[in-house]
């Protein structure tokens, strides 16, 4: 065939590939080189990549390079596809220890199930929706796929930084927009969670790169200019028969005698089966004698009283957690100013995986006057707009205590309590932190917030919590912004 021969159809998409693989085996025994060369850039995509995928997990790693990518997420299996047999011979010297395949990925048959799938170079892919499509075979409900490329604004300065040779020769790329990316993904039955910015300041400049990359890389906007884009995405459920899921509600109480009988009498049977777990907090009052009395009254609903610890409502919640044997954990608050009879709402959000971590909001519909004071309500407002900020995504109430999880995702969440290093009393940012640290799907489901009809209310020292909770979200900012995680 004449070389000046134009191809069409399905051979101009092999030539495309066959000259993607031409040129990494051009390349592949200087890669190792090159990522020498720019190891401050590679440190800090390393960094973000350990932040963002959990230790210890099954990972799938498209376009793998020299298995730098799998070195940075310690798997406990790391499986590595990379385009030609020169560039896995390289990944084998640099980071053996994990399983290399050869493959086009958008021809490759995957097989096994992963937990996280991280994608790179989707810029040399010739057909990212077919890519995408073979993935869904490697998915769970908790996989998580990481696709790591550049920034379509980078485009000039990217080829110009190749031709100066102060960037890896590369082959013709896609360059594709925030919103290719985030179309292809739908096409292929995925949903983007969220998008990381990493790299404003690519290069090693003292003083300069630190406050580019850990301090203005995070601030909204200017974070958009980054080099690196990380999009996040999860796959969307296919049409399941499966039987419901069991439901553990978690009452925290202390001093709610007046409430006990209404919170069994309301709440309705949720999903498979219902336990409800009434964490009596070191009450003064005869809310333990009240629940032992639902216990005899009402024996078929598996009604458990747990021992808190008397410190913190948090930590009565988490008593509740760890004792739960439901599928689906549910924090109800005893004052019951959410309404019990809602809750079914919940566990259909969940069960139909409209979101991982289903958040209550009370600042949608109209608020008795008395059942939440003025300056409450502004903190709260105040808050979850900068909660907003801090995550990527629009939260409304981050201190409705109606909040509800997969118990498989709290345990993966329980080392994460603390890990802002400042002690929250409520529990509302431990949960809403760990589940965007797992990136999980957080969606808010609006609630009727009620004044309670027994009891005091325990939300007292307004000041002191709003301290507490601003100190919570600058140690989270800080830690996320170390990572590129922002």
């Amino acid at each position: 065939m004449n070389e000046n021969q134009m191809l069409v159809g399905p051979e101009a998409l092999e030539q495309r590939r066959q000259q993607t693989s031409d040129a990494q085996r051009e390349s592949a025994a200087s890669r190792a080189r090159w990522i020498s060369k720019r190891n401050y850039f590679y440190s800090l995509m390393g960094k973000a990549l350990a932040f963002f995928v959990e230790p210890g997990e099954r990972v799938l790693n498209i376009r793998s390079q020299t298995g730098w990518m799998l070195g940075a997420a310690k798997p406990s299996k790391g499986v590595g596809i990379e385009v030609t047999l020169e560039m896995i011979e390289q990944a084998r010297k640099e980071n053996p220890g994990f399983d290399y395949q050869q493959g086009f990925p958008d021809q490759i048959d995957y097989s096994g199930t992963y937990d996280s799938i991280i994608i790179a170079d989707p810029g040399e892919t010739v057909d990212l929706q077919e890519q995408f499509r073979r993935l869904k075979a490697c998915c769970h409900r908790g996989t998580r796929i990481y696709l790591y490329g550049f920034n379509s604004l980078w485009q000039s300065l990217l080829n110009f930084g190749v031709k100066i040779g102060l960037k890896m020769p590369q082959p013709e790329q896609n360059w594709l927009t925030e919103s290719d990316i985030r179309g292809l993904f739908e096409l292929a039955g995925f949903q983007v969670l969220k998008v990381h910015y990493v790299a404003l300041c690519p290069i090693y400049i003292p003083i300069v790169s630190h406050i580019c990359n850990h301090i203005l890389a995070a601030l909204p906007g200017l974070r958009r200019l980054c080099m690196i884009q990380v999009f996040v995405a999860r796959p969307l459920p296919e049409c399941s028969k499966a039987e419901p899921p069991s439901v553990s509600v978690v009452i925290p109480c202390r001093n709610e005698e007046g409430n006990i009988q209404a919170a069994v009498e309301r709440l309705p049977k949720l999903g498979r089966e219902t336990e409800i777990l009434f964490c009596d907090d070191k009450s003064t009052d005869n809310t333990r004698a009240e629940v032992e009395r639902m216990m005899k009254l009402y024996p078929e609903k598996n009604i458990r009283l747990l021992d808190g610890p008397g410190i913190c409502k948090s930590r009565n919640v988490w008593t509740g957690f760890d004792a739960a044997k439901g599928d689906v954990l549910l924090i109800l608050d005893a004052d019951l100013a959410v309404m019990p009879e809602e809750m079914p709402r919940f566990v259909d959000a969940i069960v139909e995986n409209r979101g991982e971590f289903i958040n209550g909001s009370r600042l949608v519909y109209p608020i008795p006057h008395h059942a939440m004071k003025a300056a409450n309500r502004f903190g709260n407002k105040v808050f979850s707009w900068l909660f907003s900020l801090l995550l990527g995504q629009r939260i409304k109430d981050t201190l409705c205590g109606t909040k509800v999880l997969w118990r498989t995702d709290w345990l993966r969440m329980r080392k994460y309590i603390d890990y802002w290093e400042v002690m929250d009393r409520w529990g509302d940012y431990d949960l809403l932190l760990g589940a965007a640290k797992l990136n999980l799907r957080i969606i808010d489901l609006p609630v009727h917030y009620q004044e309670r009809v027994s009891g005091v209310s325990k939300m007292t020292r307004v000041l002191y919590n709003a301290r507490v909770m601003l100190t919570i979200m600058w140690k989270a900012y800080n830690k996320m912004r170390r990572y590129g995680a922002s």
